[in-house]
């Protein structure tokens, strides 16, 4: 109709675009528009198209239509936009910095014509995001033809530094990668250089983005116990199809142009050496690191990833999708389940139950053909199922058999396909049934009232309602191996539960029964409502904690696939011979994951008791990652400032799922700041990358391999922080560090001495073998005996260990120097410091320890002073055990250890208090070491030992006096508080002052 007004000179480009629109490569939408209004040819259309898709995406604005009706108004803005993305990324006549300032410059000038708030806004946000783009693949075929094909049209993708964009800031992430075309979009989201994590096919279309956003957060929280940081991706598929066949072809479609997009703007690694992208301009340094992994809707998909990396040459090769056919399978080693029931089992034994030997019941979200919940429903034969639910059935079995039962569910789970509605009914207890999740009438009967607590007054109810009161039944343990969101907090709405689907299914955490839940699937709980479950008294961890075993699998495939890879590029090994490694390593492997599992358990547990004692270490930890940007208290589930008042008050110490995270970005923490820092190239930390790897791993590489490994600093530091967090604890490493002023890396290096010297992976080795011989609780007091110990050398080593001195020298010299202590102690160690050191022997020795073992725990408490005796014998050139009958001797006439014991006593749950009497100790230590000197001095006189320190008493005996009478003082007055036994110590520097 108004052909008669286009010029003539537009008509190839309005070709072009009706070709493109006709032929699926342009959708049909209001950007086109701007062919004529902009004259901009239909490709780089698409490139504002793609920009506001993904603005609309991250909330930049309101609609899809905003940016594209603010641009046809104002067609000078749109060429401007396009001028700006070429300057910045055409590798024919990229702007240097001043050219694209002033074009920057131009940009803004012309927004100034803009009339409305929201045009100009739309428009802006886009200018923003073409200088917050690194990367782009739109010039990899080159100028002339910018374009690449997947899925039978063209795609654009952008790699965008999350920071340099006010809308991205608050995700901490630290790129987005957006794919678009006329038949998907697709985003990927990622926390650091090195990240890992799945990518779904999405059914969100209008806010994909959102959902992947919600998950990447876990994934960085379930990240922290293996190497990479976390990552998400997603995609939607703009094609609807009927057929569920043809539907399922077109997702592994737009899956392909989602990798592609990714890889297209991707380094690689040939021969070592980072080779960038052709014909793409980066803004940012060598990034040659990307992986996926399985998802919702892309399980059966990871060779098809694979194979799009070898479409590349893609330095990962088959590492770079884990799972596949050339990889290790979940479901069949059931890794997720068998991780998340290590949990399990640990909030069972600290009930005093053993679940592998004693039947106990159990309801669940899933069913037997799910990995998770699957795999989990065989780990004990003593489960007794009364209940469960999946998508289409609920299943209802209210006195099972565990023997009859277990067998029946293995029938299943051996099946190709199955459902509740496989179930053998005949095996069914009396009042057993499996009635439809759609039912709108469900009659129930005495055995399912009583199996699921319901009133006898309800007679029936709908398949919701029946779901429900599964979630609340009066069970042991609730095994969710499903997928939504099913229980809340009470003052949460079903909207923050941000699972719709579930909506009329939902519970409270007030109204679950069961005492512990094992979390196999994601987001089953809102974190509010896990703490809520967990403060009144249920048993629980977090998703990410529980199930964390699937992705750490993953990245030891990575790993173990990245090392094999330089053995087969060298012709030592062909890939045949590499797969069959690899499957004779799945054991070993999963030792390895399920390790992580227990330990990671085993660390909250310990924080549990710690916050009940000295809570003010969590509130200082909470308040310093906050500051630094880390954490979201809200956004986490993190207690307020008045909320952890209201803690303190109770002395209830923090909850599981608190703790949960906590460890987590503790873990966080402490590996960026190790990476920044020379500790995991130090010679000391080698074994962590050796142990890393099961052993033939390491044999068929050689050490010289792994030291090349593209991972080397991250492995180690990840192993390094695994092992030192996990006994130590959230708030150790930033304590300590405030304490002492020293750096993270410091303070790691410290304990790594410390750790060796003591020997405490033995120790460690030996507390693990006590769990299930020994009181949960008791094994948790050695545990907590071990770290104070350890924290306590960390302090010696980071005050007397110079940090030029080599590690591993270091480490040599002092451990040959405690060995000959520590095997003659028993008979050095005298007076109250004796007493101590009996008691506690025997207290252990009753509990039916080896007497071997315990000497060796109870020696270890006086790990501090031995070294002290060490340092006074160097300096003095005296030999060490002499010089430790010196040491105690010292000990006993100044009754040193009493007043040691004093202050831990008196300083109570003040934190401030705490350290104020750590600082005393440090004091009397240092006063102890300057009367042993003077002693020793006076003895090589010719008069011993025993007459030196006559001789120094009677020299000094008004200070000596004035101490011993204040002591006596203070012996008399079980009352007397800290600032009193501060003049204890003062009166006893007096005395060290005068030697």
């Amino acid at each position: 109709r108004d052909a008669g007004r286009i010029a003539p000179e537009a008509f190839p480009t309005l070709a072009e675009l009706l070709l493109a629109v006709w032929t699926g490569d342009a959708p049909e939408d209001a950007f086109n528009a701007l062919t004529l209004r902009a004259g901009l040819r239909w490709r780089e259309v698409d490139v504002l198209r793609t920009y506001a898709n993904y603005a609309a995406q991250i909330g930049a604005v309101p609609t899809r239509l905003a940016p594209a009706r603010a641009l046809v108004r104002y067609p000078e803005v749109a060429r401007l936009l396009i001028r700006l993305f070429h300057a910045r990324f055409d590798p024919a006549g990229t702007a240097a910095a001043g050219e694209w300032d002033a074009l920057w410059g131009e940009f803004v000038r012309a927004l100034e014509g803009v009339g409305s708030l929201a045009d100009d806004r739309a428009l802006r946000r886009l200018g923003n995001l073409v200088g917050a783009t690194v990367r782009t693949n739109y010039f990899r075929n080159g100028a002339a033809d910018p374009t690449r094909r997947s899925g039978g049209v063209p795609y654009i993708s952008v790699k965008v530094r999350s920071a340099d964009m006010e809308e991205l800031k608050r995700s901490r992430l630290l790129y987005e990668v957006y794919v678009h075309s006329a038949r998907m979009e697709g985003i990927h989201l990622r926390g650091a250089p090195v990240s890992r994590g799945g990518i779904r096919w999405s059914d969100r279309p209008d806010d994909f983005r959102t959902e992947i956003l919600g998950l990447v957060t876990t994934q960085v929280v379930k990240n922290a116990t293996i190497v990479p940081s976390g990552s998400k991706g997603g995609f939607i598929t703009r094609r609807v199809y009927a057929d569920r066949d043809e539907m399922g072809r077109e997702a592994a479609e737009q899956y392909r142009t989602l990798m592609r997009g990714l890889l297209d703007v991707t380094d690689n690694l040939v021969d070592g050496r980072v080779v960038h992208p052709e014909g793409v301009v980066r803004h940012d340094g060598d990034d040659p690191y990307l992986v996926v992994a399985a998802d919702k809707g892309t399980a059966h998909l990871s060779d098809t990833a694979n194979a799009v990396a070898a479409e590349y040459g893609f330095w990962l090769g088959d590492a770079f999708a884990s799972g596949g056919s050339q990889g290790y399978d979940h479901k069949k080693e059931g890794i997720t389940a068998r991780g998340a029931w290590e949990c399990v089992k640990r909030h069972f034994r600290e009930m005093g139950k053993d679940i592998q030997s004693e039947p106990f019941t159990v309801a669940g979200i899933g069913d037997m053909s799910g990995d998770v919940f699957g795999n989990g429903m065989l780990l004990s034969r003593q489960i007794r199922l009364v209940a469960a639910f999946d998508h289409r059935h609920i299943f209802l079995d209210p006195n099972p058999d565990p023997a009859t039962s277990f067998a029946e569910r293995e029938r299943m789970f051996a099946l190709p396909r199955s459902s509740w509605e496989d179930y053998d009914r005949s095996l069914l207890s009396p009042g057993g049934m499996i009635v439809p999740r759609a039912s709108k009438e469900v009659r129930l009967n005495p055995e399912v009232r009583a199996a699921l607590g319901i009133d006898e007054s309800v007679e029936s109810v709908d398949g919701e309602g029946l779901i429900r009161a599964v979630l609340k039944a009066p069970v042991e343990l609730l095994w969710n191996g499903g997928i939504g969101t099913y229980v809340k907090s009470p003052t949460e709405t079903h909207a923050d539960a941000g699972d719709t689907t579930n909506d009329p299914v939902r519970i409270n955490a007030d109204e679950l029964r069961c005492q512990v839940v094992g979390e196999g699937g994601n987001l089953g709980f809102t974190q509010k409502g896990r703490i809520h479950y967990a403060r009144r008294g249920g048993r629980i961890n977090t998703d990410a904690l529980d199930n964390s075993a699937g992705v750490d699998m993953s990245d030891h495939e990575v790993n173990l696939k990245i090392l094999l890879n330089a053995v087969v590029g060298s012709g030592q090994m062909d890939e045949d011979g590499r797969n069959r490694l690899l499957e004779s390593m799945t054991d070993d492997v999963s030792h390895l994951v399920l390790r992580n599992n227990v330990g990671q358990s085993l660390a909250v547990s310990l924080d549990e008791a710690r916050s009940q004692e000295a809570l003010d270490d969590f509130v200082a930890l909470i308040t310093a990652l906050e500051r630094d940007g880390r954490v979201d208290r809200n956004a986490e589930g993190l207690p307020t400032t008045d909320t952890m008042h209201e803690v303190a008050q109770s002395g209830a110490g923090l909850t599981r799922p608190t703790l949960s995270v906590l460890l987590a970005h503790a873990k966080l923490y402490a590996k960026s700041n190790l990476l920044a820092s020379a500790l995991p190239d130090d010679p000391a930390t080698e074994s962590y990358l050796v142990e890393y790897f099961p052993a033939p791993a390491v044999e068929t590489a050689g050490v010289e391999r792994l030291r090349a490994h593209r991972l080397r600093r991250e492995i180690v530091t990840t192993e390094l922080v695994n092992d030192l967090v996990n006994l130590m604890g959230s708030s150790f490493l930033h304590r300590v560090a405030r304490d002492t002023g020293s750096d993270l890396a410091s303070v790691a290096r410290a304990w790594l001495i410390a750790s060796r010297i003591s020997g405490a992976a033995e120790i460690r080795a030996d507390l693990d073998r006590a769990e299930g011989r020994f009181p949960t609780a008791t094994v948790y007091r050695w545990g907590l005996g071990l770290a104070r110990v350890l924290e306590a050398t960390t302090h010696w080593v980071l005050a007397n260990v110079p940090a030029d001195l080599p590690t591993p020298a270091t480490i040599e010299e002092l451990r040959g120097g405690l060995a000959r202590l520590r095997g003659d102690f028993a008979s050095t160690v005298t007076g109250e410091d004796r007493r101590v050191f009996e008691e506690r022997l025997a207290e252990v020795v009753g509990l039916g320890v080896e007497r071997a073992l315990a000497e060796r725990l109870i020696t270890l408490r006086f790990l501090p002073q031995l070294l002290d005796v060490l340092r006074i014998a160097r300096d003095g050139g005296t030999d060490a055990v002499a010089t430790a009958q010196a040491y105690y001797l010292v000990a006993e006439r100044f009754g040193m250890a009493e007043v040691r014991q004093a202050l831990r006593r008196v300083a109570g749950d003040d934190s401030w208090d705490r350290r104020h009497a750590a600082a005393l100790a440090e004091d009397v230590t240092r006063a102890q070491r300057e009367i042993v000197q003077a002693v020793l001095a006076g003895s090589a006189e010719g008069r011993g030992v025993d007459g030196a320190l006559e001789e120094f008493t009677r020299r000094h005996a008004r200070e000596v006096q004035a101490y011993r009478a204040l002591l006596e003082e203070l012996r008399a007055d079980e009352r007397a508080p800290l600032s009193a036994w501060a003049l204890a110590t003062r009166a006893l520097q007096a005395v060290a002052a005068g030697g």
